[in-house]
């Protein structure tokens, strides 16, 4: 290993040597520059004062940066006018990273690689921003793998992935001509002052950020990413993205803290308040937003009658959210751990950071010990936010993803499945386990983005807005009839509940307010962090209206149904239960130190022990079958069930060009296949990843005659037979 770590280190330090023989022609008109006294001399005046003009540098560039993001020079300008001092910071942050051209003295070719690398990450969240409504941000570093396989969808084409692979490619090369024709400066100073003024730089920008927010001119927390962006600029969102991840201790943490947490939050054991188990059922609501709390919008008629229906006759209340507009997973991890987001990195996604290498407590975890079956329901990717790793840290049985359903209807810009197909899935995952369920539904048809242009023109609600413009209503006309059917589907999904005869609890709740630029004025609780949530029953739980925040939801409604357990359940129970406020710091410094024992800290609430390890989930409800397969004009049928968009033939093990006809069909080139090949179906989700696998069939033609034992081999007898098996 170390010879071969030897002969890369050697290697790479050949690179400018090699660059250097090969012959580049210098352009004639770089001659004509280079012998110029005038370009010389303004040359001479650049490298003279490069410290001075780095300023009015870092300052264009932050102002390019917020252009991009914005995708507007109004709003950029509008930036600068409102935010001055998070512009001037953001600027500062730019020249500090320019002052490692004062390093080295190929200073063209090092300022050219950090403008090359704030403008790959600009240009990138431009591009992101264009296709969904939160900005690119570090943990998005992580999902590059995932946006390389959404090609042809509304995340990412092949044509935007083939335009940045040109890009690079070209830029590539210029900078390789740049690195062996670039001039070289020789430096006024010599290196130990230089390096002293470029760490005193890069000091002072903590020091300076601390100062900053300690003086409220600059958050540390960002509930909503795109909001903090677009107020505190790229450069700073994307930072502390990168550096503010985690949890740090908490102040006082240690074993004996934890150990009386524990003993005066203790619920007890599970004593049931009904006469059976009851199926649990929470339903995440996607950008759900009941538009009758906007005075602004007048509807021809109410697009949720039954959401209504239900808080007249059900439980109720405000929910308390910690994300605006986007980043749904961090609802989602709040309501299924129990714990908070707020004591996370601005813009963190715990699923995609921490709970990719640690098993998290969570409440179905607390269902499966008084023996529930836990299951998932989606019709989005399984991959996406890491949920299928993130729901096995969290001890589900299963998931059911959109790899896994035979999804045909989609939202008339045709970027989102509706909802309808939810409801079957769920009743097969329930389906699996004799005794009661605990099953987490994500809806996605109401999500973002929402068209400024008409795309219906006759939608079944039509919509007024006072005070916006024609392309803002037709952003709500398209948005109000999508939670329409939402609230329909909801409708049809209790109905189901209904007709199964079993006693369940549904809650169902949004994730967050839609994309809409709302602000805290325009709404009725006068908080863009508050949203609603319903609850439906069939066996007579009675009404308690309720605001609750995210992270009490779920633990709420188990305490009503007797159900204990866990530490973190019982925290929220014991405490919601006394009446604490939610946002004190009695409440929440319990939280945290709990919160920090089971994902970064000792585990001492367990002894020390893993209580709550992942588990090994199931992908689906269902078994994809593989039956027949027809050769027919040069193409093989392949004929079975439980088949979707995401089937994907493998032949020998490997992956062939496939196409989905229905959910018992698919097809695939004749030459694919030879005979006494291993054919097998495979649900397939992005970075290749295999989700769930049909039987195995071996192919043989129509025409197919097996090899026959020639003449002139001897037969073997009974006798030869049996010493064989000897």
């Amino acid at each position: 290993m170390k010879k071969l770590l030897s002969k890369i280190g050697h290697g790479i330090q050949r690179i400018p040597a090699l660059l250097k023989k090969i012959h580049i022609p210098t352009p004639k008109f770089v001659m004509k520059l280079r012998n110029s006294a005038r370009y010389n001399a303004f040359i001479d005046f650049l490298n003279k004062h490069a410290l001075i003009l780095h300023i009015p540098l870092a300052m264009g560039f932050c102002f390019l940066l917020e252009w991009l993001s914005r995708h507007s020079f109004i709003a950029a300008c509008g930036f600068v006018r409102h935010h001055t001092i998070p512009y001037l910071y953001n600027s500062y942050i730019i020249f500090c990273i320019f002052t490692l051209v004062f390093l080295v003295r190929r200073r063209t070719f090092m300022r050219m690689m950090v403008t090359f690398f704030f403008l790959v990450f600009g240009i990138i969240n431009c591009i992101v921003l264009l296709n969904r409504v939160s900005p690119f941000g570090f943990t998005d570093i992580t999902m590059i793998g995932d946006l390389l396989t959404m090609q042809n969808t509304n995340y990412f084409t092949k044509e935007q992935a083939t335009v940045c692979v040109i890009a690079i490619a070209i830029y590539l090369s210029l900078m390789a001509v740049l690195f062996v024709k670039g001039k070289q400066q020789t430096p006024r100073m010599k290196f130990l002052p230089r390096l002293i003024l470029v760490v005193a730089a890069w000091i002072s920008m903590p020091l300076t950020t601390y100062g900053l927010q300690e003086a409220g001119l600059m958050a540390s927390y960002f509930g909503n990413l795109s909001q903090g962006y677009l107020d505190y600029g790229y450069v700073y969102g994307f930072a502390t993205s990168m550096l503010d991840l985690g949890m740090s201790q908490p102040r006082g943490y240690s074993q004996e803290s934890i150990e009386k947490i524990v003993k005066d939050t203790d619920m007890g054991p599970t004593e049931l308040t009904t006469d059976q188990p009851v199926n649990v059922v929470v339903i995440l609501l996607e950008s759900m937003f009941d538009v009758s709390e906007a005075d602004f919008i007048e509807t021809s008629e109410d697009p949720l009658p039954y959401l209504h229906y239900l808080e007249e006759n059900f439980s109720y209340g405000h929910l308390t959210v910690p994300v605006v507009g986007a980043g749904t997973c961090n609802s989602e991890f709040e309501v299924l751990t129990g714990m908070s987001c707020q004591f996370f990195g601005p813009g963190e996604y715990p699923q995609k950071t921490i709970l990719k290498e640690t098993d998290c407590e969570s409440v179905a975890d607390i269902f499966h010990e008084i023996g529930y079956g836990t299951h998932v329901v989606h019709n989005n990717g399984g991959n996406f936010y890491s949920r299928r790793n993130a729901f096995s840290m969290m001890g589900f049985d299963t998931f059911t993803s959109k790899e896994m359903l035979d999804i045909t209807d989609y939202t008339p810009l045709g970027t989102w499945p509706t909802d309808d197909i939810l409801i079957d899935a769920t009743s097969d995952a329930m389906d699996l386990t004799e005794g009661p369920d605990f099953v987490y539904t994500i809806t996605v048809e109401a999500h973002g983005d929402y068209p400024t242009e008409v795309v219906e023109e006759n939608p079944v609600i039509t919509v007024k807005t006072a005070g916006k413009d024609q392309a803002k209503n037709n952003q709500w006309t398209y948005y109000i009839n999508r939670i329409y059917n939402v609230d329909d589907f909801v409708k049809q999904y209790c109905q189901m509940f209904e007709d199964r005869g079993e006693p369940t609890l549904v809650i169902m709740f949004g994730d967050h307010l839609p994309t809409m630029g709302l602000t805290a004025d325009e709404v009725a609780q006068n908080d863009l962090y508050q949203t609603k949530y319903w609850t439906w029953n069939n066996f007579g739980m009675e009404k308690q209206d309720q605001d609750l925040t995210s992270y009490q939801l779920v633990s709420t409604y188990m305490n009503r149904l007797g159900i204990h357990g866990g530490t973190i359940t019982d925290y929220n129970q014991s405490m919601t239960s006394a009446g604490v406020n939610p946002k004190s710091h009695k409440y929440m410094d319990g939280l945290e130190m709990l919160q920090y024992d089971i994902l970064y800290g000792d585990r001492y609430l367990y002894g020390g022990k893993d209580l709550y390890p992942a588990s090994e989930i199931v992908m689906g409800s269902k078994d994809i079958q593989l039956d027949r397969i027809y050769n027919f004009n040069g193409k093989l049928y392949l004929y079975g069930d439980n088949f979707t968009k995401w089937s994907k033939v493998y032949v020998n093990g490997e992956k062939v060009s496939t196409s989905y006809s229905s959910g018992q069909c698919l097809t695939i080139d004749e030459d694919s296949v030879n005979d006494g090949d291993s054919i097998v179906v495979n649900q397939v989700g992005s970075s290749s990843t295999v989700f769930r696998s049909s039987n195995e069939m071996i192919y043989f033609s129509p025409d197919y005659v097996p090899e026959m034992i020639s003449s002139d081999e001897e037969e073997p007898t009974e006798e030869t037979e049996e010493s064989s098996e000897d």
